[in-house]
Parts: structure tokens; sequence; C-alpha cells
């Protein structure tokens, strides 16, 4: 933890501005490495590395962690898991890089639900892409919706980057929030996973590599060393 610099959600967003107008970064290239690991993620930790037969809900939001979640999708399924996703919107309504990535799924073959269950089917797992770090009030309609559905399943929630509901910065779960059985952060770790009221919906916490360049960093005011040297992942659990 001592060389692993911890963010509030401005200074995240930060840092993506900074590989948008300064880098020329598409992030769209951050999205898909992001997704393939948090697929790697999901089929070492999570489903103890055997998909054969293992079916996983992807609930995709309408920003960068929906983009994450598709990405996510088409690589389990592409790796033999029965993945399932769940839009907060319909793909018409969708805009940007989710819609982006949501058109890339549904060419795939990936199967997705138009409509939003009132129970969620079963499965072996969660994963949650609704909502990140740029969160702004208690998450609302359809949002709330799956929040809701996510936390009565009986399978464990995967969180993306943080749990769905939870401030980045102050660590307040907000109502509703996704209970976590895990979040896998990217980057670095966002301050509000760290603080004592976030624990029970953060679960297992690990910060994840996806490519941010250490030049983004700087130029986002951090000083960030190449701590991913030797692991792609790196677990902050109490």
């Amino acid at each position: 933890m001592a060389d692993l610099p911890i963010v509030t959600a401005e200074q995240m967003a930060a840092v993506d501005r900074a590989m948008s107008e300064q880098l020329a970064i598409d992030l769209r290239q951050i999205m898909e490495t992001a997704g393939q690991v948090v697929a790697r993620f999901a089929r070492a930790r999570m489903l103890d590395g055997a998909l054969g037969g293992k079916r996983v809900l992807v609930l995709c939001g309408t920003g960068g962690n929906g983009g994450d979640g598709f990405v996510a999708a088409r690589v389990l399924q592409g790796w033999g898991t029965e993945a399932i996703v769940i839009p907060v919107k319909p793909l018409a309504e969708l805009a940007g890089v989710a819609a982006q990535q949501a058109e890339i799924v549904r060419r795939c073959g990936v199967p997705i639900l138009d409509q939003i269950p009132d129970d969620l089917p079963d499965a072996d797992l969660i994963i949650d892409g609704l909502l990140g770090f740029s969160l702004h009030g208690a998450p609302r309609g359809a949002y709330a919706t799956l929040i809701e559905a996510a936390n009565r399943h009986p399978a464990p929630v995967l969180a993306i980057d943080l749990p769905s509901g939870l401030n980045g910065t102050s660590g307040e779960p907000l109502a509703p929030c996704i209970r976590a059985a895990a979040t896998l952060t990217l980057g670095l770790p966002k301050q509000g996973l760290l603080e004592p009221r976030a624990h029970d919906v953060v679960g297992r916490l690990t910060v994840a590599d996806v490519g941010i360049p250490l030049a983004a960093y700087r130029a986002a005011g951090l000083d960030v060393s190449p701590v991913f040297a030797e692991t792609e992942w790196i677990d902050l659990s109490r």
C-alpha cells in the first residue's frame, strides 16, 4: 500500500481526462483492457477457473462501467461461459461507448435481455457494471431495480471498480447499494472503498492494472510508481 496512491473520484476523473485530452488515448482502448481483466478475475477468483456450464449475469449501465461489463460478457462467452447481459436501458437508447460495446456483444450472439425482470435468472455469478465513480445521488429507476434484484439473488456479486451506489470518495453506501462479495477496482483504489462504512458492501477488495499510462497519472498531478511491475492485480482486503 505504501507505493499505491489512494484517489478520490475527482482525481480519477482527471486521469481519464488526461488520457483523452493530453495523451490522445481513446478510452475504448482502456475499456477493452478493463473488460478483459474483469473476465480473467471472474474466472480465476470467482468461478474457480472452471467456466464450463457456468452462467454469469452482467448488469450494464450507460457509461464506462457498462462498457467494461459488455466487454467482460463477450470475453466470458468466448471462454465457454453462458453470459447473459442485462442492460439498464434498451440497446436502442444507449449512446457513446456503451452503445458501441453493446452492439459488438449483440453481433457476437451474447444474449441480451430486452426487459428488466422482476427477479434475475439463476446464475453462478453476477457482475455489477451499472455505476462508477461519477455517481451523483442515490440510484433511481432501473438502476435501483437492478441493484435490489442483485442483492436478493443468492449468487455472489463482483463489482467493477466500486459497488454501484457507493460514493467513491466518501465511502457512503447510498440506498440502494450493491452488496458485493468482491470488488475489482481499476487503476488505483478509490478512497471510499477503504472507508470503514463501505466494508460491508465492498467485500474482498482488489486493485487491477488496466493499462493506464504513468504519464496520465502525472498529468493529473499524481505521483504513481510502476506498482504492477510484478502482478496484474493487488489484493487489498483486510
